[in-house]
């Protein structure tokens, strides 16, 4: 085994290009895709009514009333530049009581920013309205009466703790970084393949290597170099770009480490139904950008709930996998919380390995 692990790892160091292109692939889609390093997200605001300047004063102090953004006042013809050179995602077009967003790409934080704006300026049209009809400061009383309110709601959880805000863009680190991952393991695997029509499987047989130890070899290689993408991406992300990933790192990278079983044995089970190189790389590129879709890794919890699509989602370590991460980050859970989970992953690698190797003996003998 020793053997075949060392050959493996002589193959990247000679070209170790293809590693790390996918471990910078698996940064950049996250921030490409989720919205860029968390931090307070700067919103352009601006008007082109005749009392502009009011307006803008007037909005900016209501708007800036959420700790996710920081809206700033800037000159229209800069805000429309940013926004149509790709520099900024979102600026808003004021009104005295309406308001337009100019978008350049529809970025999950866009939709954040327009849920902010048009609460903001929903709860001034009932503001508006209700002075209409009363004589004094009704802004005012409220603030007032909502400062000693005879009622006062507190949101807890189950445990009594404050209930976890969902973030997407942590959600999205986790499923580019998997899907990254996935395509890692079957390249890696696919070596199997190569060798066997190379002639280097042939060779390895007659040497004093057990088949044992060449599976393992080839699998363990598989498994060590995807941990250490993710591995690398997630101290990345949590230590340089403050991402939330969670305060049980140790948890995480388990519940990394199962998922990579299971998606190596899946590509196992692929290299057994292939005779060729090409034929599995025909296939597995193709069918591994669907997993995270069925499985609803884009998008918020409980997106995806036809029972077809449920079932086959479950088929695949990936729905298990996001699911026990995101409870382990949003909602603090431990190991057993989430063994069901990692028993999961862990049941659907042994059979797919197994069914996997036993294919690719049978046509081999």
């Amino acid at each position: 085994m020793k053997s075949v692990l060392w050959a493996q790892f002589l193959k990247d160091k000679r070209n170790p290009l293809l590693i790390l292109l996918f471990i910078a692939g698996s940064i950049v889609a996250t921030l490409i895709l989720g919205g860029g390093v968390q931090s307070l997200t700067t919103v352009a605001i601006f008007s082109e009514e005749a009392n502009a300047s009011e307006i803008e004063e007037k909005w900016e102090a209501l708007l800036n009333t959420n700790d996710s953004f920081k809206f700033e006042i800037v000159d229209p013809e800069e805000a429309r530049e940013d926004v149509r050179d790709g520099s900024s995602d979102v600026a808003v077009n004021l009104s005295e009581d309406n308001y337009r967003l100019l978008v350049s790409k529809r970025m999950p934080g866009v939709s954040y920013v327009e849920q902010h704006v048009a609460s903001v300026f929903q709860q001034e049209v009932q503001i508006s309205a209700v002075e209409s009809q009363e004589d004094g400061n009704v802004r005012d009383e409220m603030k007032k009466y909502l400062a000693d309110a005879p009622f006062q709601l507190e949101s807890q959880g189950v445990d009594g703790e404050q209930i976890p805000k969902f973030n997407i863009r942590t959600q999205l680190l986790f499923a580019f970084t998997f899907l990254i991952s996935m395509f890692i393991i079957g390249f890696k695997v696919n070596n199997v393949t190569q060798d066997r029509v190379s002639g280097i499987w042939d060779r390895m047989i007659l040497s004093p290597v057990k088949k044992t130890g060449m599976y393992s070899g080839y699998l363990l290689y598989s498994f060590l170099i995807t941990m250490l993408q993710i591995v690398v991406v997630l101290i990345m992300f949590k230590y340089v770009m403050n991402y939330d990933v969670g305060n049980n790192l140790w948890l995480i990278i388990l519940i990394s480490a199962c998922f990579t079983f299971g998606m190596i044995s899946i590509a196992m089970l692929i290299t057994g139904f292939v005779r060729t190189p090409e034929q599995f790389y025909a296939i597995y590129p193709s069918l591994i950008p669907l997993i995270p879709l069925v499985s609803g890794a884009y998008m918020m919890p409980g997106t995806i709930t036809n029972p077809v699509l449920v079932f086959i989602a479950n088929l695949f370590p990936n729905a298990h996998a996001m699911e026990a991460i995101m409870s382990v980050v949003f909602y603090g859970a431990g190991l057993q919380e989430v063994t069901m989970s990692l028993l999961y992953m862990l049941l659907i690698g042994i059979v797919a390995m197994g069914v996997g190797i036993n294919l690719v003996e049978r046509r081999s003998s």
